[in-house]
């Protein structure tokens, strides 16, 4: 019963948290301070000169003083900045306060273990946002429990005139499409951000096991089938995985669909193709609904978008994926999985031009026009599992094999994700190039760890395009690779690095909030979310511990909230606890998934120098 002790002491929290905490002016992780590792605190202030502090135990006693190092004007947060390292403070307390000149920090602990509870309710959060099953009051508590949503759920292809006027032919079947997660805060489900987020899974549990960690064992965390004699983590996955092996089109099926286009325009030509194993993009409603709605409410007519060569991928990788986890967990899954993956394969080699066009309403695009990341990625999870030639042949000839991990994965990203397996999993490749793939790794970690001298908040993430949508998500991946840099090195800047961009997402920002609902004096309350919606409809909840907002974003301002902002905000400013701010406060899956990857590392590492 432990995972439901550490969901009620987190639900307790959110619930004890007050609407609108007073900002604190010295800025620090909201969460608490580990014992062993770095201690920084930011405090925005206009002086020029370095700034006295006193870090005060609770019974008014000086444990550690010294003087601030003056940052200077910080374009990401628009602040003059002074940064505080008390990491010479070695003992631990309940309750400290940083008083910085005139200014002065809520009391906060440092602790040898601050992330126990995070890991399992940031996993929580798939199981809440499951399609097709009831949501288990005994499992989350009465104030999450929900019916099934689309408890029965058959759709065929979207078919009929798209917004540029091309006709789609649609196809001559209907699919039985129940389970799998629902991806952010509509109730889409996309194989394309789903590949990425069950991807983060497994790639966990591969890294959990090789270190024989009991993380996530049988019985630990929010799931229904705990009890079962397999790791709940593979439980999750396993629900995304059943869905995602629906979304594969039968054998012998022949489709009309644009190939080659990139772009949808007026006029696409439609071919006739032998479309069997590829894989449809996403399941959706017709038309938006709208905020708030409860799934098993929602009765709008679901479709199924044409299938695109990127969602077959995602497909052959995550099924190849599956297929060596669960070799000895469920034979016969495992083979289910990998004829999957081979004709997933095989679909995409016979149609690699096949793009997410069609421009209908209800629901995300996810359109990616450049797809040998994608290929490389499949090969290297199909060669992992299966050491057959033909797949090395098509990992070695990809430009990704030999170049630098340009940076942190993301949906439309995922060769970092081929090399990541390549270095990590066992595979037939010689010891010389895992090595070489691991230090491309370690070279990216190093890339990250030198932004952090250009950001103010002392964080690994200076991009120079600004802040994007879901920056919180740049950032724990980010943090993967740094993790990862830190398991190959145990060199203590990677651990630092990954530290400092949970402090970040904790509190440690311009904002003082900590994005993470549940964790925190001030956390993201108000999720674009059309069941977590209680700002909306007091009868519905607020978001149950462990979601992560999608952050700051400056480059792609589009809701009604966030265009208010354009223009008056620095990028790390670029927020709003706002159910309709879907650019800044929405959730998702993919950045769900490495909240689970990174609060696990740290779990394992909180007591690691």
């Amino acid at each position: 019963m432990k995972s439901l002790v550490l969901l009620t002491t987190a639900a307790v929290l959110a619930a004890s948290v007050p609407a609108a905490a007073q900002d604190a002016p010295v800025r620090l992780n909201q969460l608490g301070i580990l014992v062993d590792g770095p201690k920084r605190a930011v405090l925005a202030n206009n002086s020029k000169r370095p700034l006295p502090w006193s870090l005060i135990d609770e019974q008014g006693r000086v444990v550690a003083s010294g003087r601030t190092s003056v940052f200077g004007p910080d374009r990401w947060s628009g602040e003059h900045v002074h940064q505080v390292d008390f990491s010479g403070y070695k003992g631990s307390a309940k309750s400290l306060t940083l008083k910085v000149g005139d200014d002065s920090s809520r009391p906060f602990s440092v602790a040898p273990r601050i992330y126990d509870r995070l890991p399992y309710d940031a996993l929580a959060y798939f199981y809440h946002n499951r399609a097709g099953t009831p949501i288990d009051a005994s499992l989350v508590g009465e104030r999450w429990a929900r019916p099934a949503g689309h408890a029965t759920e058959r759709a065929t292809c979207v078919s009929g005139a798209d917004s540029k006027g091309n006709l789609w032919p649609g196809c001559p079947y209907t699919l039985e499409l129940g389970g799998g997660w629902y991806d952010a805060g509509d109730h889409g489900k996309y194989v394309v951000n789903g590949g990425i987020a069950l991807w983060t899974l497994l790639n966990l549990y591969e890294r959990l096991s090789a270190s024989n960690s009991r993380l996530f064992a049988d019985g630990n965390a929010t799931v229904p089938e705990r009890g079962n004699g397999v790791s709940d983590l593979l439980d999750e996955a396993r629900w995304q995985t059943e869905f995602m092996l629906k979304m594969q089109v039968p054998e012998g099926t022949r489709l009309r669909l644009p190939v080659g286009a990139k772009q949808t325009t007026p006029g696409l030509t439609f071919t006739d193709i032998d479309a069997s194993g590829m894989v449809h993009h996403k399941v959706a409603d017709e038309k938006w609904t709208p905020l708030p709605q409860r799934p098993h409410e929602v009765r709008e007519r679901r479709v199924l978008f044409p299938p695109t060569t990127a969602a077959t991928l995602n497909l052959a990788a995550t099924t190849a994926q599956c297929a060596r986890i669960w070799r000895t967990i469920d034979p016969a899954f495992s083979d289910r999985c990998l004829r999957a993956a081979e004709r997933a394969w095989a679909a995409a080699e016979r149609n690699p031009e096949v793009y997410a066009l069609a421009d209908f309403t209800g629901s995300g695009a996810y359109g990616d026009d450049q797809l040998g990341d994608e290929f490389y990625w499949a090969a290297a999870e199909l060669f992992a599992s299966t050491g057959k030639p033909a797949y090395r042949a098509a990992v070695e000839r990809s430009p990704a094999f030999r170049a630098p991990v340009q940076g942190e994965p993301s949906w439309p990203g995922t060769a970092p994700l081929g090399t990541i397996t390549l270095a990590t999993v066992p595979n037939a490749l010689p010891p010389l190039e895992v090595e070489r793939l691991r230090g491309q790794i370690r070279a990216a970690a190093d890339r990250f760890l030198a932004e952090r001298k250009q950001v103010g908040y002392a964080l690994p993430f200076a991009p120079a395009s600004g802040w994007t949508w879901g920056s919180t998500s740049n950032i724990l991946n980010r943090s993967m690779i740094m993790a990862l840099a830190y398991d190959f090195t145990r060199d203590s800047r990677y651990r630092d690095g990954v530290i400092d961009g949970m402090d970040f997402i904790l509190g440690r920002n311009p904002l003082d909030r900590s994005f993470v609902s549940g964790y925190g004096v001030r956390p993201m309350q108000n999720p674009h979310h059309r069941f977590w919606a209680h700002s909306l409809d007091k009868a519905l909840p607020p978001p149950p511990p462990g979601a992560i907002s999608g952050g700051p974003n400056s480059t792609n301002m589009s809701d009604d909230v966030a265009s208010k902002l354009k223009g008056t905000c620095a990028p790390q400013k670029c927020w709003a606890d706002d159910i309709h701010a879907f650019s800044l406060n929405e959730v998702a899956i993919n950045w769900n998934a490495p909240l689970v990857w990174v609060s696990a590392w740290l779990a394992e590492h909180q007591q690691d120098r």
